[in-house]
């Protein structure tokens, strides 16, 4: 029976163990990290093109629907063409002004670049130009 504690007592053998539970961790970790960033990626190219296209659109020799082809434009050029289904623009009131409002909806990135269908919202806003 002494034999049999001794061998129990024993650190023998737990170096590999450790290293892959240490290594499964650090690896769900890492890609866990990639993810996020990847996400915050397409929020903030989905972003900036919704107030870019809001910006062109609120030109004076332009049309709302102009900043939609625009937004439509970037989005398929610098994510592809399935983040950019869903644009609309409209004319409304921001902190008091008039302006056009350009709204995205697209899929949140969850594993790699599939995800949640309009699981992401987001809004461009842009003074509307007037000629006087």
């Amino acid at each position: 029976m002494p034999r049999f504690i001794r061998f129990l007592a024993s650190d023998a053998g737990s170096a590999p163990a450790e290293f892959v539970m240490v290594g499964g961790l650090l690896t769900v970790l890492t890609l866990s990290v990639m993810q996020l960033g990847l996400a915050l990626h397409v929020r903030n190219t989905l972003l900036d093109a919704a107030s870019e296209g809001a910006r062109f659109g609120a030109l004076a020799d332009n049309r709302l629907g102009d900043g939609v082809v625009r937004t439509r434009d970037l989005i398929t050029t610098a994510l592809g063409p399935a983040y950019a289904n869903d644009v609309t623009a409209t004319a409304g009131s921001y902190l008091g002004h008039p302006a056009a409002i350009v709204t995205v909806r697209a899929p949140l990135p969850l594993i790699g670049l599939f995800g949640a269908s309009e699981g992401l919202e987001v809004v461009g806003h842009a003074a509307l130009e007037t000629l006087r």
